[in-house]
């Protein structure tokens, strides 16, 4: 499972693509061409297939996105690639721009002259992006033109075959719910939105609602297809009929008509020229599907995807199967921290620990009856200066050796049939500074501030925010992400729309699954992040108040690090909820590992000194 990303030095990668391009773009009378690092479902992972910036670039990175004009090319990547960019794509074609400073709807409008035409792939940017871009545009006197074919697909002549992994039925003792009740309560949103029809354009989103996952990516149980769902509940899937075997297909007929994908356009058409109200999410669905509504005569509804709210607040099946996955986890990463203790600093580099863990993954899952599926994500393995890139990927061009006096920064998670799993720990390599103890102790206390939290009914991700801060904010520092995001249920481990982050907006919901992971990094020296996942319970009154109040339960199960903790730093009521975690941490872990592992899990989850000062 393990990926470096290293560049593969192909020489066919970079100047003589661009050329092609370039040779293209002049017969056809365009100035440039985007590139953007998507496909028409807009995911975090593409299939081969769609990987068409990094077939262009070299650029393997999980967000990007390239504009090549006739005499100039950019690559726009944001903070978490600047080293990769600059090992993968070649300087002397792409000049390195920024995605967050400097996303493309800003510099088009900056740099495309009067009367230039960019061309792109309407399939492969979403309604919201192209009014942006074309927002741009317009203020430089450019015009974006929509393309009826990619180019980089017309130049890419051993361009992979999609994908056709095997669907699978989602079992309903893990779902929960029957997909027939989903595909009933998403009709009749559907027509609360004022439509006749939606369009799921997200695989999570139909994975979800037909109980079904495939293997179409990396590290997500997706089979990649498109579906339309009706007010009047005849719904229509559009994928690819091989994926399925002969149960599933069975399964599948009755929720549905099933369809190949080179149908679906002109499904879309054919009901757009009925009169048909589509719903289409802005932020997900492609501009190729409002063309093909609005020049058809259809009526383009703008509404968000009618599963991506019912997908996030988990019942009570998805969440038991949450909590046993992070049991399972939870397990496997002590095993895992507990080798990593028994290695002599500078015996090990930041590809033996990625290796290591997947490996007691795996021995843990077959040991319990219930496989390690993939990995939830490229583990993040950051040692030293490594971990103060806060998005990290290592190659074997980058991984260092694990030193003494360093801190590592290990961000790992599994995928499960039953649950998904997000789990980062920061562990000293011999002895720590007192600046990195007092910084990990200020970052712990913004992760207790929000495992402890009880919030009212209507509260906001953006509301609470600040809370995993204020410890940091009082020593002058902070980080530079979210302090958590979305979880999927053996669905994708950054999942929308709950986040807790500045551009927080959703509500957050009982059921809603979210990483709880504040940081702190010291560029060129090294990072520190603590990541458990986190359920959001349904309000409660407290006793002597006036409201009931939502809070968090704790799913993950590992120990944090105590020779890293400064307790005269925390509060009493912080050690409490410290010690309670860890003596939980042994209850639930403790009867899954044995020997060694045990002995050293009984001495990682003993009490603190309590000698906090309040």
């Amino acid at each position: 499972m393990f990926q470096t990303f290293d560049s593969a030095g192909d020489p066919a990668v970079g100047k003589p693509r661009v050329a092609q391009l370039r040779q293209w773009l002049a017969e056809h009378g365009l100035d440039g061409f985007l590139v953007p690092r998507a496909d028409e479902h807009q995911g975090e992972y593409v299939a081969d297939r769609s990987a068409r910036l990094k077939w262009l670039t070299g650029f393997s990175g999980s967000a990007g996105v390239a504009i090549v004009l006739r005499d100039r090319a950019f690559i726009f990547v944001d903070g978490r690639y600047t080293l990769q960019v600059r090992g993968e794509v070649d300087l002397s074609i792409f000049t390195v721009e920024s995605l967050v400073d400097n996303p493309p709807a800003s510099w088009i409008k900056d740099n495309l002259g009067k009367g230039a035409r960019l061309g792109f792939d309407p399939w492969l940017h979403t309604i919201g992006e192209i009014k942006a871009l074309k927002a741009s545009a317009e203020q430089s006197g450019a015009t974006l033109v929509p393309l009826d074919r990619n180019p980089i697909d017309i130049i890419w002549t051993d361009q992979p075959e999609p994908p056709r992994a095997p669907v699978e039925i989602h079992p309903q003792n893990r779902a929960g719910e029957l997909a027939k009740d989903k595909l009933k309560r998403l009709a009749g949103a559907i027509e609360k939105d004022g439509a006749t029809h939606a369009v799921l354009t997200d695989p999570s989103s139909i994975a979800w609602a037909f109980n079904i996952r495939g293997g179409d990516v990396p590290h997500t149980p997706l089979a990649l297809g498109f579906a339309i769902l009706a007010a009047d509940s005849k719904h229509q899937l559009f994928m690819d009929q091989r994926k399925f075997p002969r149960q599933v297909a069975a399964y599948l007929t009755q929720l549905a008509d099933p369809h190949d994908p080179g149908e679906f356009e002109a499904a879309i058409v054919a009901l757009a020229k009925d009169g048909a109200k589509i719903a289409l999410d802005p932020v997900l669905a492609a501009e190729k599907l409002r063309m093909l509504v609005e020049d058809n005569g259809g009526t383009v509804v703008l509404a968000a995807d009618p599963a991506r709210i019912p997908r996030a607040t988990k019942n009570q099946a998805e969440i038991a199967g949450s909590r046993a996955a992070h049991r399972r986890d939870g397990a496997a990463v002590a095993k895992l921290l507990c080798w990593l203790d028994r290695q002599k600093p500078g015996t090990l580099d930041e590809i033996a620990v990625v290796t290591k863990l997947e490996e007691v993954r795996r021995q843990t899952g077959e040991e319990t009856q219930m496989p390690l599926r993939d990995v939830s994500f490229d583990t993040i393995s950051g040692a030293g200066p490594n971990g103060a890139i806060m998005h990290y990927r290592v190659s074997r061009a980058t991984s260092r050796k694990l030193e003494s006096g360093e801190l590592f920064l290990l961000d790992s998670g599994g995928q499960y049939q039953d649950g998904t799993t997000d789990i980062t720990r920061t562990v000293p390599i011999g002895q720590p500074s007192e600046e990195m103890r007092e910084r990990f102790t200020l970052v712990l206390k913004g992760m207790i501030g929000i495992s402890t939290l009880r919030f009212p009914a209507g509260t906001r991700g953006s509301e609470i925010d600040a809370v995993a801060r204020v410890a940091l904010w009082k020593h002058g520092c902070d980080f530079a992400h979210g302090t958590g995001h979305g979880v999927g249920s053996y669905l994708a481990v950054h999942e929308g729309p709950q986040r807790i982050a500045r551009t927080g907006t959703e509500k957050l919901l009982a059921g809603m699954m979210l990483s709880n992971e504040p940081g702190y990094y010291k560029e060129g020296a090294y990072g520190i992040r603590i990541e458990n996942l986190i359920l959001v319970t349904p309000a409660e009154k407290i006793e002597g108040g006036d409201i009931a109040m939502h809070g968090f339960e704790t799913l993950t199960l590992a120990p944090i690090d105590k020779r890293l903790i400064r307790t005269d730093l925390l509060h009493r009521d912080e050690l409490q909820w410290l010690d309670r975690y860890h003596a939980r941490v042994l209850a639930e872990i403790g009867p899954m590992v044995d020997g060694e592992t045990l002995a050293w899990l009984e001495k990682a989850t003993a009490p603190l000194p309590h000698d906090a000062k309040i």
